[in-house]
């Protein structure tokens, strides 16, 4: 493992809490090996050098701990938008499971977004989180099929293994959001794709799902992302460069289409899917206790 060196870990979070309610936002790691062919990430505007190879930053934890020390205001870490916080260096280095002590050693709410089963592991520690302030896990699903979900992310567990990590955090009394994105047009955006998914996330005990039909592109990982469809989708690069052109977001056509059948769904399930009620519903015991207390 290679270590970079960093000033901070835990940032103020700059979208102004419309990201799942996201108050700061931290990254362990810079890189990723899960070799997702659509990944945003890889754009040159973050300056991610060797993106496919995962470095932790130096002295982590106690640069962690002292960030905490250092806020003011307690709040909702998030972390997993820049890189899977459960890579598959984090089984032996625990650097997440340590940080996560730390959250819940000095009060602060946690906001995970991963694609890994690692994640349970530290199932305790989130349940210990969620006694003081609001958890959410928020769980990357793309691919009802196992087989496609392979070949657009080769290095990462099977969407199946998502769903039993999904339910085995359900089943611990931690709230699960699955991320249905990016949908990508041509490819996934079908309705069986999206309405399996949905049952799936039912019977895993998800209490929302937030999606978005269709895909980001810009600069190199444009170019990434079209090396990938021809070397495993034939013919659909030029879909792409006809429906798209040089845009940045690349919304289905299907999209209206399919906002139709998944929320017609959620609402048969009772999942949540608006941002909104997102926020408002994982945050509002903790809300509550805190009126109470006041």
């Amino acid at each position: 493992m290679e270590y970079i060196p960093a000033r901070n870990i835990i940032s103020s979070y700059s979208g102004g809490n419309s990201w799942f309610g996201n108050n700061y936002n931290m990254n362990i790691y810079k890189g990723c090996c899960h070799g997702c062919i659509y990944c945003d990430s890889r754009s040159e505007c973050y300056h991610v050098e060797n993106f496919d190879t995962v470095r932790a930053k130096e002295n982590a934890i106690q640069k962690i701990r002292d960030n905490l020390k250092s806020k003011v205001k307690t709040g909702v870490i998030g972390t997993g938008a820049m890189s899977d916080p459960y890579n598959p260096y984090e089984k032996e280095l625990e650097l997440t499971r340590h940080a996560l002590e730390l959250i819940n050693a000095y009060g602060f709410g946690a906001s995970i977004c991963t694609k890994s089963t690692l994640i349970t592991r530290d199932i305790d520690i989130l349940c210990d989180i969620k006694e003081h302030s609001p958890v959410l896990t928020e769980i990357t699903v793309t691919a009802s099929e196992d087989s496609l979900c392979s070949i657009l992310e080769p290095n990462v567990s099977k969407t199946s293994e998502r769903f039993e990590a999904a339910a085995k955090l359900s089943k611990a009394g931690i709230p699960v959001c699955i991320l249905l994105m990016p949908v990508l047009p041509f490819i996934e955006d079908t309705d069986e794709n999206i309405l399996t998914i949905v049952r799936n996330a039912h019977e895993a005990g998800a209490r929302y799902i937030y999606p978005a039909f269709g895909v980001t592109l810009r600069t190199n990982q444009r170019d990434y992302f079209y090396q990938k469809l021809d070397e495993n989708f034939p013919g659909i690069k030029q879909k792409y460069i006809k429906q798209y052109g040089d845009m940045y977001s690349c919304t289905s056509p299907r999209a209206g289409a399919l906002w139709k059948i998944f929320s017609n769904e959620c609402n048969k399930y009772g999942i949540l899917y608006e941002m909104k009620d997102i926020i408002s519903s994982y945050k509002l015991a903790y809300e509550n206790t805190q009126l109470s207390f006041l």
